[in-house]
């Protein structure tokens, strides 16, 4: 495996001017994530052709040619499983690898399977078995030893002969704006300043209005503490205290440590905060409070969710595809929501390819039943 360390400004803009015109990149990252909310970048990985660049961050001062490359409009850049990956660029760079090929997300379109892992991937197409030896590595240790060095080689270097596999399919099935139009969504959706913090609390549904908006508050104060002392949220507080938060509205410190049970490190940095944050929702006027959750589905619409479910596999299997590539398991419920009338908030990628191939028809069929 060919690979070269860029670790200067000169270096890096030299390596790219050398492959400028190229219209495809591989890309991928190494970071490290143990005790901190963002992650930290510690290594990046492209490929053009037959020699994978690692570029090191912690010795690059000039970015731009970096920023200049992932939004490049000429450039595909193909990633696996890209998430992550969007996060650290955004976070160090300000900047996401658009347009985005993911071959995860091909895989799946393909109906080659379902969130399959990069090595898998790489044993299916090339009949290749990567190593595994460098995968709990410190990568922000420096210097990178030569293991290491080619384990994220590998890394990279494989995802070009992947993707030359998966867009000739693409191509074949007509998938490839398919690929590409899942990778903006990924991105608008990684962009969208909205976050459901209720998502996670699955028996929030159960809570009255008021203890709605305590437990809002309680997670967007969570997700700005977490976010100020770049710490995971678990370690400002935890989900269990959140909710207990909204339960018991404690409005005293022995209060909140006899009910919330929080630590006295906790405690000490933050019960100030959380008795004047719980004090303010108290003051909130009925109006302003959110409206509550709706039920879990009843058992009548547990059984459309099934047929629902079917009508997918059918639909999936029509188009060659993978179930779970057409929809989300969240979009099941919101679609039979809709269909009783209820107001739902659409998802992005209900629009695009997916609105005629599944949102139509899964509409259409929700109508007949009713």
């Amino acid at each position: 495996m060919q690979w070269q360390r860029i670790e200067s400004d000169a270096a890096l803009l030299d390596a790219l001017g050398e492959v400028a015109g190229s219209t495809v990149v591989a890309v991928d990252t190494e970071f490290m994530r143990r005790n901190t909310f963002y992650p930290q970048v510690a290594l990046v990985q492209l490929c053009f052709g037959e020699k994978a660049l690692l570029v090191d961050p912690l010795a690059i001062a000039d970015t731009a040619p970096l920023v200049a490359l992932l939004s490049d409009p000429g450039v595909v850049k193909v990633l696996h499983s890209a998430s992550e990956d969007l996060e650290v660029f955004s976070r160090w760079l300000g900047v996401l690898p658009e347009p985005l090929f993911d071959t995860q997300r091909a895989a799946a379109l393909l109906d080659m399977g379902f969130g399959m892992g990069y090595s898998a991937l790489v044993k299916l197409v090339c009949e290749v078995d990567l190593p595994k030896g460098e995968t709990t590595s410190d990568w922000l240790r420096r210097p990178l030893s030569d293991a290491q060095c080619e384990y994220a080689a590998q890394d990279v270097a494989w995802l070009l002969p992947v993707w030359r596999h998966l867009e000739h399919l693409c191509q074949q099935q007509d998938k490839h704006d398919w690929v590409l139009a899942d990778g903006r969504d990924a991105i608008t959706a990684y962009l969208s300043p909205g976050i459901d913090y209720l998502k996670k609390f699955k028996s929030a549904w159960k809570l009255n209005p008021r203890q709605l908006a305590v437990l809002t508050a309680v997670c967007a104060w969570r997700e700005q503490t977490a976010r100020q002392r770049n710490k995971p949220r678990g370690w400002i507080i935890d989900d269990q205290a959140c909710m207990q938060l909204a339960l018991f509205d404690p409005q005293t410190a022995q209060e909140l440590k006899a009910q919330v049970g929080l630590d006295d490190s906790t405690m000490r940095r933050h019960a100030g905060e959380l008795l004047e944050l719980l004090a303010a929702q108290r003051q909130l006027a009925d109006a302003d409070l959110p409206p509550r959750l709706p039920a879990p589905l009843d058992a009548a619409q547990r059984n459309q969710l099934k047929k629902l479910k079917e009508r997918v596999r059918i639909m999936a299997r029509e188009l060659s595809t993978a179930p779970e590539a057409l929809l989300q398991s969240r979009d099941y419920e919101l679609l039979l929501r809709e269909a009783g009338g209820e107001a739902v908030e659409r998802p992005g990628h209900w629009q695009g390819w997916r609105l005629d191939r599944v949102i139509e028809p899964l509409r259409a069929s929700l109508a007949r039943v009713a």
